[in-house]
């Protein structure tokens, strides 16, 4: 393997996440801020280790006797890609003789995040579920992966419905779904709302957002996509992430899973009244789930 691909540190670790194959367990919380991540280590029996570098800053210690690490990976599927490829390099290649290791580690994976909701049905301070995932992003048009049976069908579903908006642009658009196996613990969380999340590759323009000095390409954006549905399932949220983690996951034989507060509902304009409280509830559910993931 190239010096230009697997990118290493003086210090024999990998070049954005600053992490050595060690540093890293098979239960991995991922959140946006760094800032976040003590918000979640804080409910830790112990952190053992800490490293910080850009805005990837990894926590990892052990809750009720399992090892979990908590990586904040910044804003967009941009920095996931990153995160999830050095992600996998720590835990499926050999660094020193620079090969893939004979037997591949699959990772669970879960996001922590907060979003935007898109039905005036699901009030703040909602915990969604992304069972689907719609990427507005594009950034699994760079793969070349096997696509499941169950994974056409559905980009077939979102396909035929966009058919009808053929003059609007809705980025290059792929599906991914989340792990069944987290899938399945979910189902039997009735506080969690399950759906189909819109990853956006940015926050105004591509969320349909304006303050005023741009002129948005397409106005209707969220107007059309809020009304896709698939497998009885209603699009229920929209953030800048989720795609990308359970897609590139699912590429590189990861089990993955998102989570999302929302804080604020687009269809009614309202904003979380404590967006703290709200966040911190979703984190303590996402913690209950990944000790029984």
């Amino acid at each position: 393997m190239l010096h230009t691909e697997l990118i290493l540190n003086a210090d024999g670790s990998i070049y954005h996440l600053a992490l050595k194959p060690t540093e890293i367990a098979d239960k991995i919380i991922l959140v946006g801020d760094p800032d976040r991540v003590e918000l979640v280590t804080q409910y830790f029996d112990n952190v053992k280790f800490t490293c910080k570098k850009r805005e990837f800053h990894t926590q990892i210690g052990y809750l009720q006797g399992q090892r979990i690490m908590v990586l904040s990976t910044g804003i967009g599927t941009d920095n996931i890609d990153i995160v999830i490829n050095e992600l996998d390099a720590l835990a499926n290649v050999d660094f020193e003789k620079r090969v893939i290791r004979d037997k591949p580690i699959s990772l669970k994976i879960l996001r922590l995040g907060t979003c935007g909701g898109l039905q005036a049905n699901i009030p703040v301070n909602s915990i969604v579920h992304s069972k689907w995932t719609v990427g507005l992003d594009g950034l699994l048009r760079y793969y070349v992966y096997e696509k499941e049976d169950s994974l056409l069908l559905a980009e077939n579903a979102l396909n035929d419905f966009l058919l009808a908006w053929r003059n609007e642009y809705f980025g290059e658009h792929y599906m991914a779904f989340a792990a069944d196996s987290f899938s399945y613990l979910v189902e039997k969380e009735k506080e969690i709302i399950q759906g189909i999340t819109l990853t956006a590759k940015g926050f105004y323009g591509p969320q349909g957002r304006s303050l005023g000095r741009t002129t948005l390409q397409n106005p209707q954006l969220l107007d059309i996509l809020s009304t896709f549905s698939y497998q009885n399932l209603a699009v229920t949220n929209l953030e800048m992430e989720t795609s990308g983690i359970l897609g590139l996951g699912k590429i590189l034989g990861h089990e993955c899973a998102s989570l999302s507060v929302i804080l604020a509902n687009r269809a009614l304009g309202t904003f979380s009244e404590n967006a703290e409280k709200a966040t911190l509830r979703m984190i303590q559910k996402g913690l209950d789930l990944m000790l029984r993931w």
